[in-house]
C-alpha cells in the first residue's frame, strides 16, 4: 500500500488537495473581480434581472402593447394595427362606470381600515405588555394562516339570507334598516352576500391586517421623549394625538394604505362571489379576455389599476411611506 493511498490515523478520509493550478486561477479571478466591485455586483444581479426583465417588465409591455390594437367587428380578430379606439372604449359610461366603481370602492375599504386599525395599532405599540402584544399579534395574524377562500366563503355563509347577520337583523327588529335604507334588491329579505355592503366588510376583513402592521411598526419608532416634552409643555393629550402622534404616525397609515388599495383595486374573487351584479375592473378584465374575447379592451383595463398605483405610489412616496414598510 502506497502512502498516498494509507488511511488517515483517526480513521478518516484524506482531504482532496485541488491542483495548484486550479487555485492560481481561483485566487486571480477574485483578486480581479475584487479590485471591479460594480462589476461583480453585475454578475450576481444578472440572472434576476435577467428574469425580471424578461418575465415581467416584458410581459407589461406586451399588456400595455395590446392595449393599443383593436377587435376587427366583422371577424373578431385582433387588428395589429396601432390605435386609441380602444382607449377611447375606456370612457364610454358603462366602462367607465367600472373604473369609478371600483376605485370608489377601494377608496372606502382603505379609509375604512386606516378608522379601525390604527386604535388597535395604537394599543399595541402604547399600551399593551409583551404578553398582551403577542397575544394581539397572534389575533392580527390569525386569520392570514387561513386559506383566502376559505376566509371569503365563511363570510358567504355569515352574510347569507339564513345567516347570523339577518337572523340578528330580524331577531332586534332591524331588518328594515338592511332592506330599505340600503336598497338590497333580494325579494324575501335582506342577505347582504349580493350587496355592495357585504363587499365592502370582507373586503375590509380580509385586507385590515395589512394596515394594522405598518401602523404599528411605525409608531412603535415614535420617540417616548417627544411625548413626554409635549405633556412637559402643557399639551393635552388631544393636543399631542394631533401635533405629534398623527404627523409622525402618517406614514405608516399611508404604507397600510398602498396595501389595502391596491389588492381592493384588482381584487376580482370578492365581487364575483359576493357582491351584485355589476362588474370591477378584475372582474371586466377576466371577463374580457376569457369569454368575450376582446384582448385589446382587457388589456386596457388592466393598465388602469397600474396608471392608478403608479400616482398613488408616487404621492405616498412623498410622504415618506416607503419608510414605514
Amino acid at each position: 500500500m502506497t502512502a498516498r493511498s494509507q488511511p488517515h490515523p483517526l480513521g478518516q478520509a484524506e482531504p482532496q488537495v485541488r491542483p495548484a493550478r486550479t487555485r492560481s486561477l481561483s485566487r486571480r479571478l477574485s483578486g480581479w473581480l475584487y479590485g471591479r466591485r460594480g462589476l461583480f455586483l453585475l454578475i450576481l444581479l444578472l440572472p434576476p434581472l435577467l428574469w425580471l426583465g424578461v418575465v415581467y417588465v416584458g410581459s407589461l409591455f406586451a399588456l400595455l402593447l395590446n392595449s393599443f390594437f383593436a377587435i376587427d367587428p366583422f371577424s373578431g380578430m385582433v387588428v395589429p394595427e396601432f390605435t386609441l379606439a380602444t382607449w377611447a372604449e375606456l370612457f364610454t359610461l358603462a366602462n367607465f362606470d367600472i373604473i369609478v366603481r371600483t376605485v370608489t370602492m377601494a377608496a372606502v375599504v382603505t379609509v375604512a381600515a386606516a378608522l379601525i386599525g390604527f386604535p388597535l395599532a395604537y394599543y399595541m405599540a402604547r399600551y399593551a405588555g409583551p404578553r398582551m402584544k403577542a397575544v394581539l399579534y397572534l389575533g392580527v395574524m390569525l386569520p392570514l394562516w387561513s386559506s383566502y377562500l376559505v376566509r371569503l366563503y365563511a363570510w358567504k355563509l355569515i352574510l347569507a339570507k339564513e345567516g347570523i347577520l339577518s337572523w340578528a337583523a330580524g331577531a332586534t327588529g332591524t331588518t328594515w334598516l338592511l332592506d330599505g335604507i340600503l336598497g338590497l334588491p333580494v325579494i324575501g329579505g335582506p342577505s347582504l352576500s349580493v350587496s355592495y355592503l357585504g363587499m365592502f366588510l370582507v373586503f375590509l376583513y380580509i385586507w385590515l391586517p395589512f394596515m394594522i402592521l405598518p401602523i404599528q411598526a411605525a409608531l412603535e419608532r415614535v420617540p417616548k421623549n417627544l411625548l413626554d416634552a409635549s405633556s412637559d409643555l402643557g399639551a393635552r393629550p388631544g393636543l399631542t394625538f394631533r401635533k405629534v402622534i398623527l404627523p409622525l404616525a402618517f406614514p405608516g397609515v399611508v404604507a397600510g394604505s398602498i396595501f389595502t388599495f391596491s389588492l381592493t383595486l384588482g381584487d376580482y374573487i370578492i365581487p364575483g362571489v359576493i357582491g351584485a351584479s355589476r362588474l370591477f375592473i378584475g372582474q371586466a378584465v377576466y371577463m374580457h379576455q376569457g369569454t368575450a374575447g376582446n384582448i385589446p379592451l382587457a388589456a386596457a383595463f388592466s393598465v388602469v389599476p397600474i396608471v392608478i398605483m403608479a400616482i398613488y405610489l408616487t404621492a405616498a412616496k412623498r410622504l415618506g411611506a416607503f419608510d414605514a414598510l
